[in-house]
């Protein structure tokens, strides 16, 4: 059913998604979609769990395996799987993490992007024997946003991302985060 509503978003969005289409979709009984979800933002929200959890994934994978000399080479990471994802994840382009539903849809305390910049903050504390710090936190968080709506202009000129705002869009996190963090 995730895998219907990914696609389902992307062709018609999420205001025109209904259970009913996504019943069709995923070829089972709507009584099937109402079993496990409730209405479509309990849907939408599975997506983004499962698309956070993949991000995550993904980057630690590239944490693992790769050899980062600098933290910003991580952080580089971070970015380059946020935008791979808009490329080539069904759904993500349209929901990101989220917020297009709900700014609080992976937690109802924080901000979806900062629920992202708190796993980057103990990732690059974990790599780069960086303090895990609030200022830390609050200093991707900040980069996350910037990141984020730049990453968002770029596929709104594009349909793979406009070259020129992605490069400016990295250019500008790292000379923000050189500034900010220290390891």
């Amino acid at each position: 059913m995730l895998d219907a509503c990914a696609e389902l978003v992307d062709e018609v969005g999420y205001e025109a998604l209904t259970t009913t289409l996504l019943a069709e979709r995923a070829s089972v009984a709507i009584g099937s979609v109402y079993q496990f979800f409730p209405d479509k933002r309990a849907i939408v929200q599975a997506l983004t769990v499962r698309n956070m959890e993949a991000y995550l994934e993904r980057l630690a994978g590239r944490f693992t395996a790769g050899e980062f000399p600098y933290w910003w080479d991580g952080v580089d990471a971070a970015v380059d799987e946020y935008i791979e994802m808009h490329r080539t994840v069904p759904g993500f382009r349209t929901l990101h993490f989220g917020d297009v539903v709900d700014v609080h849809l992976l937690d109802p305390e924080r901000d979806n992007n900062g629920v992202i910049a708190d796993q980057l903050a103990l990732a690059l504390a974990g790599k780069f024997a960086m303090a895990d710090t609030a200022t830390l936190r609050f200093t991707l968080e900040v980069a996350f946003q910037a990141a984020d709506a730049l990453i968002k202009m770029a596929f709104r000129r594009h349909p793979d991302g406009d070259p020129a705002v992605l490069d400016e869009a990295r250019a500008l996190i790292r000379q923000y985060l050189e500034r900010h963090v220290t390891a």
